[in-house]
């Protein structure tokens, strides 16, 4: 009886194809999972197809839930959006993944796990720290990254060996889950060429949205949201929606130069409606309910966290540190948000929250204010006073030298 491998299967050709491979280079019996986070396949289909390639047994796990609960939802808490603009959809489920393959590689007593990911992408990197930070004496096998094969490659290799494939037409490679959809490849890899229409499936183009503005409101409960215009359906019926309606608005397309943490800069393409607009909303609830001060060293906080989640650090434990400082600053994050969509853009239109710190009778400029605008002047003194010191300071030395005071001045203007 050969030993075994559990690869994360999709059913798409590199991981068809590994089936086949991994059992010639290995002599490993292949036992196949797939995880379903949302990406919106013929999930049974996979199964089949995975047991007609050469595989002993397969499992199928509806983890949709659990990828909200224990992923996303930490992520709308720490407003994680890499480099300031990808809120990191491929990036959390594959934690959850690599996770999943610990658990049955143990459970049947395999000696590897494999997975898809090449040699030049972020993926690779966190299926294997997440594997060997679980289980270090599995063995991790990478069919893509270990035979440099192509495209071209992998069908032949495919069509030689009688492994049904569906040979996909599109120039685009994509992937997706309930948080975003990752678009990449042909024109794409040009940074100046303008994404065409159809590459995109949850986003409309910003001219065929509707002429008539949409509103959309969310609730909080320390920094979770709870129901969507009023609904409190269960989680992933809430990021189905928000997904739906801000799409069809053309909301949600996120494209910039990123850079991976192989360190290749890459022009990333996303789809992330609900995402954005649940990071979106969350973070302007807490200017409402939480002091600059926590404001401002969240920030700092957010940006590691996204930073670490991103180069596959999901188990480190300074990220769970992270958690448990963002996890306190939650507790007064409840309210209602109220958004605004009109041709593709997105904007926040009211909130509303018992933990707000606004007070209307110190910001009123009525006369019924209570804020003592004669305490200014002391404030006043007091803030400017390190830079007044400063500046006489320099004063008195350039007096001293008989040189000019130094004066700043707009560029390319004489003083």
């Amino acid at each position: 009886m050969s030993d075994k491998v559990v690869l994360a299967f999709s059913g798409g050709l590199d991981t068809s194809v590994s089936i086949k491979w991994i059992k010639e280079k290995y002599g490993l019996d292949v036992v196949t999972c797939t995880v379903d986070v949302g990406q919106q396949e013929d999930l049974s289909g996979i199964g089949k197809k995975a047991k007609e390639i050469g595989a002993v047994n397969h499992y199928q796990l509806d983890a949709k839930e659990e990828f909200v609960q224990r992923f996303v939802f930490p992520s709308v808490k720490a407003n994680s959006l890499y480099e300031g603009s990808y809120p990191l959809s491929t990036a959390l489920a594959r934690p959850l993944l690599a996770e999943k393959l610990v658990q049955i590689a143990e459970k049947e007593g395999a000696v590897a796990v494999a997975h898809g990911c090449t040699g030049k992408g972020n993926d690779q990197v966190r299926f294997d720290v997440t594997i060997k930070a679980m289980n270090p004496d599995l063995k991790i096998i990478a069919p893509v990254r270990e035979w440099n094969m192509n495209r071209e490659d992998e069908i032949k290799y495919a069509q030689k060996n009688n492994i049904p494939i569906k040979v996909n037409k599109s120039v685009f490679s994509t992937d997706q889950n309930l948080w975003g959809r990752s678009i990449e490849s042909g024109p794409l890899e040009d940074p100046f060429t303008e994404p065409p229409d159809e590459a995109f499936e949850w986003c409309v183009p910003a001219k065929n949205a509707p002429d008539k503005a949409e509103y959309l409101e969310i609730e909080f409960e320390r920094g979770v949201p709870v129901s969507v215009d009023g609904s409190s359906t269960s989680p992933v019926e809430m990021i189905q929606y928000v997904n739906q309606k801000a799409g069809m608005n053309g909301y949600g397309v996120v494209d910039h130069m990123e850079d991976r943490l192989v360190g290749i800069k890459s022009r990333e393409v996303y789809e992330c409606p609900a995402a954005l607009t649940f990071i979106g909303a969350h973070k302007d609830l807490e200017k409402l309910v939480l002091t600059r001060h926590e404001l401002t060293f969240k920030s700092k906080v957010e940006e590691e966290w996204s930073w670490l989640v991103y180069s596959g650090l999901w188990m480190e434990p300074s990220r769970l540190a992270l958690d448990a400082f963002i996890e306190t600053t939650q507790q007064r994050v409840s309210g209602t948000v109220r958004l605004k969509f009109y041709k593709g853009g997105m904007r926040v239109v009211g909130r509303k929250s018992p933990e707000s710190l606004y007070q209307h009778k110190l910001s009123t400029y009525d006369r019924t204010s209570t804020f003592d605008q004669n305490a200014a002047i002391g404030f006043i003194e007091l803030w400017g006073l390190p830079s007044r010191v400063a500046n006489e300071k320099l004063s008195q030395e350039a007096a001293s030298k008989g040189t000019p005071i130094p004066v700043v001045t707009t560029p390319g203007k004489k003083p």
